[in-house]
């Protein structure tokens, strides 16, 4: 994600050394190559104008610590205002001297909250609706409504319905001889009778906007009085994704946009432009196409991804969700005392990495050194290899992965078999757990920073280093 731009911020920011202060000559060549980055992920041009402008104010005279280069100082200026840039002034008095726009969902009011989901046909709005039902009732424990208004489009209902299902909240159903109003008139009734937190409806969307899509949505929202109407925007069209959002915002107030396919966008621009042009804050980014891949926008962590610094937060966040902690107490545990780490502990770890998605889901996450170091690495190739490490394992007899020094080469040619692979890939299993076996030695007698020196960068993970 967002791969070319960061890119080519990080050679604009390569532009300035050995220099004490920052000053408009040496910022100069710094501020066109980042006014050609923007430009390429397809920024719009009046949001280019005033973000050069704000850099090279904020940047002019700025004193270089002694901890920092000139590079590291003005990293700071530029993160500064790629937050200010997507997060917005304040919409309460004060304007653009106010603090950021609070970006996080408003569901103060009498349930069930009203959440109404606009959008062109294809821009991916009911499966998000479906990531947000999910989310909510994940993340903020809320017992969730979903409701398909869509009687146009072919099957759009029973899509919702198994999202829906996916997602583990309600669905109340619909059918494509009724109308739209009545249908959320019944859905918002149903709701309330059955204690619901959160309603989230599904409308109908159209190839392109219309005059009878745009009068539907007006009469849908004047009938539920939605606490939040978002907008989804298909991130990877780019400023079309932004003009057709305004579109949207003269016609109902929007509240807020969800960005699906962001994990799909090369250059990125929709991302920068939407906040500035429609004046609505970027709520939710689809990040993956999976029923949990949702995450709610952070600017903060999002400018740090552009600018090459990661999230280690997300993944972090990612590892909460999928790692079974009590499992990992009883590694911990068994490692503390001493006891072997094995293949079963081998196949555990393997599971849990499957569990985060894998390493081609990671690897955008983490600090452009890493990523520039895994380049190259074919991961697609190696989260198929992830696959076939715990085929292999679960080939094996208890005693086999508890005591890995049994398989000699008759029970190497049965494991082999059993997981449909050459002997090989058997060969080359037991090398990785040795080399795991170690790194897990060297870390119960000499902690961290002896783990890090035997890891030696990321050649030791499942699946690469071949």
């Amino acid at each position: 994600m967002l791969e070319s731009l960061t890119d080519r911020f990080a050679k604009a920011l390569k532009t300035i050394k050995g220099e004490a202060r920052l000053t408009e000559t040496n910022t100069q060549e710094m501020l066109r190559e980042i006014r050609l980055a923007l430009l390429d992920a397809d920024v719009a041009l009046p949001v280019v104008k005033q973000f050069i402008a704000q850099v090279r104010d904020n940047a002019m005279g700025q004193a270089v610590l002694n901890s920092l280069t000139p590079g590291q100082a003005l990293v700071g200026v530029v993160h500064q205002e790629l937050v200010a840039l997507m997060a917005g002034p304040s919409t309460m008095p004060g304007g653009a001297g106010g603090k950021p726009q609070d970006i996080s969902l408003n569901l103060a009011t009498t349930p069930p909250a009203v959440i109404l989901m606009a959008g062109l046909q294809g821009a991916g709005k009911t499966t998000s609706v479906g990531k947000m039902a999910k989310w909510l009732t994940e993340r903020q424990k809320k017992k969730v409504l979903t409701v398909s208004c869509d009687v146009y489009r072919p099957a759009a209902i029973d899509q919702l319905r198994l999202v829906t299902e996916q997602a583990g909240a309600e669905f109340f159903p619909s059918d494509p001889s009724q109308k739209p109003l009545d249908i959320a008139k019944a859905a918002i009734d149903w709701g309330k009778r059955h204690y619901h937190d959160v309603l989230l409806i599904d409308t109908a969307g159209r190839l392109a906007i219309d005059q009878a899509m745009m009068d539907e949505i007006a009469s849908l929202h004047k009938a539920t009085k939605p606490i939040e109407t978002l907008f989804t925007v298909d991130a990877m069209q780019g400023q079309d994704a932004v003009r057709t959002a305004e579109a949207f915002k003269q016609t109902i107030p929007l509240t807020g946009i969800v960005l699906t396919k962001v994990d799909g966008d090369a250059r990125g621009g929709a991302v920068l432009s939407v906040r500035s042009v429609t004046g609505c804050p970027v709520k939710f980014v689809g990040t993956a196409e999976k029923i949990d891949g949702l995450e709610a926008f952070d600017p903060d962590r999002f400018a740090q991804r552009i600018l090459g610094m990661g999230d280690v937060l997300a993944i972090v966040e990612q590892a909460q969700k999928a790692i079974d902690v009590k499992s990992a107490e009883k590694m911990a545990a068994k490692l503390k005392s001493g006891a072997k780490f094995d293949l079963e502990d081998f196949k555990l770890q393997i599971g849990q990495m499957k569990s985060m998605g894998g390493l081609s889901n990671l690897l955008d996450k983490l600090p452009a050194q890493m990523q520039q170091a895994a380049k190259g690495q074919d991961l697609s190739k190696a989260d198929k290899s992830v696959g076939r490490m715990e085929g292999i394992i679960n080939s094996m007899t208890p005693a086999e992965r508890r005591n890995p020094l049994l398989i000699k080469a008759s029970r190497k040619r049965r494991i082999a078999t059993g997981a449909g692979v050459p002997v090989q890939e058997v060969n080359r299993l037991l090398a990785q757990f040795d080399q795991m076996q170690d790194m897990m030695k060297k870390m119960q007698k000499g902690g961290l920073a002896k783990m890090m020196r035997a890891m030696g960068g990321l050649k030791n993970l499942p699946g690469l280093g071949r």
